[in-house]
């Protein structure tokens, strides 16, 4: 490495250790300013720590002085900020968990100051409501990986939904509705997958093309044929809670872990198993080869084709497991454009993961926590207007791909056709 690009990595290193360190700083203050100075001596916030109906042994809920926590976060915001000045810390991903947390625990404070706010029922739904962004997440990690870019998801999650709302309300059984969603999104990556390897048609195009035809497709026979017929075609029911034994007795931990539904189950799953098959496997050697020097795995005999078409095919099928969550896994029933946007959002979880199956979901767990906390603070009936409140997932969506933009590194090959 040259000197000039020496200077250049250690400039850019520099600017980014001074915003982050102002950023703290500027959190810090308005942390002090915003909540501290509205915020009442002598209030109290009362976290709940037992859910109704959970199976978990009960705890003394959590209750904490409103101002000094308040000025606690200010106080370590303003620290973080002045010592990211001073010396500078590599992990950005420490710096953006600090900023995050101070700012959210000062919110809660000043938010539930002399109120009770059930804490392990926020991060239960913080939990589920990410499992759909997390899927789709999944579904990018996995064709992106392989080098071709997905941005259909919310489409796929779309026509994933109403397919498996109604065959599993025409056969009786969700196991159906299940399975059909997950047919149902392979088959939709498998032709976005067909079109993009086999006539090199432009990613981004055949993406946007399966989302438009996904929300006006569905939209058409949930009005034209649907909402006619419901009790026949749109009244499904949802997979049972299941309460895994021993752990949902768990204090916290387990209503939050060990009791939800079949799909947040195999969400977890697929998680971990993609995160070993991504790493630890010939497969995913492969794959990776494939997403990062497509002629160099072809000359050691990977078949690049074959490769890509699987991976996103497979990725498909993960999306369709996501569609099927918002029926069968949440309502019992399809409404139009339910996904709203969740399919786009696992797209930047899966940016700010690092194209990482474990960093994906964690990411998704932030924007799920988001969605979960601009439900709770109506509520509480936090003075904001409720329409900036449904905007937090969106924001939190905005801030993050700003913060990673710049660092986070694709695939080489992402998103370019490969010719032999």
């Amino acid at each position: 490495m040259n000197n000039s690009s020496i200077d250049i990595s250690s400039a850019i290193e520099r600017r980014r250790r001074i915003s982050f360190g102002v950023t703290l700083l500027v959190v810090g203050l308005v942390i002090y300013l915003l909540f501290g100075s509205n915020t009442k001596p002598g209030s109290l916030t009362t976290f709940g720590l037992n859910l109704l109906g959970s199976q978990a042994i009960e705890v003394s809920d959590l209750v904490i002085p409103a101002l000094p926590a308040v000025h606690l976060m200010a106080a370590i915001a303003v620290f973080t900020g002045a010592y990211q000045l001073a010396r500078g810390v590599r992990s950005t991903g420490w710096l953006i968990g600090i900023l995050a947390f101070t700012f959210v625990f000062a919110f809660l404070m000043w938010a539930a100051q002399d109120k009770s706010f059930n804490l392990t029922g926020m991060l239960q739904s913080s939990l589920v409501r990410a499992t759909p962004i997390a899927l789709a997440a999944l579904c990018g990690v996995i064709s992106e990986r392989a080098a071709v870019i997905n941005i259909g998801i919310e489409g796929i999650m779309l026509m994933s939904a109403l397919v498996a709302v109604v065959t599993a309300t025409v056969s009786g059984s969700l196991y159906v509705g299940l399975v059909s969603a997950i047919i149902m999104g392979g088959l939709v990556a498998a032709f976005h997958a067909f079109l993009v390897i086999r006539f090199k048609v432009d990613q981004i195009i055949s993406g946007v093309a399966i989302n438009i035809f996904g929300a006006g497709a569905t939209s058409f026979i949930s009005s034209r044929f649907m909402a006619h017929a419901t009790d026949k075609l749109n009244n499904s029911g949802t997979f049972p809670i299941i309460a895994i034994p021993g752990l949902s007795k768990i204090p916290v931990l387990g209503p939050v872990l060990f009791e939800n539904n079949l799909i947040v189950y195999l969400t977890i799953l697929l998680v971990i198993v993609m995160h070993i098959m991504l790493f630890y496997t010939p497969w995913g050697l492969r794959t990776r080869a494939v997403g990062e020097h497509p002629k160099a795995a072809d000359t050691l005999g990977v078949n690049v084709y074959f490769m890509r078409f699987v991976n996103v095919t497979l990725g498909g099928m993960i999306a369709g497991l996501g569609g099927a969550y918002f029926t069968i896994g949440s309502v019992g029933r399809f409404d139009e454009i339910m996904t709203a946007g969740k399919g786009f959002i696992g797209l930047a979880a899966m940016v700010f993961g690092n194209w990482n199956p474990i960093g994906a979901y964690t990411s998704s767990l932030i924007f799920g926590f988001a969605d979960s906390l601009q439900v709770k603070l109506q509520i509480l009936r936090v003075p904001i207007p409720s329409e900036f409140l449904l905007m937090a997932p969106y924001i939190v969506t905005m801030i993050i791909l700003t913060g990673v933009v710049g660092r986070a590194i694709p695939p080489a090959a992402d998103g370019q056709p490969y010719e032999k």
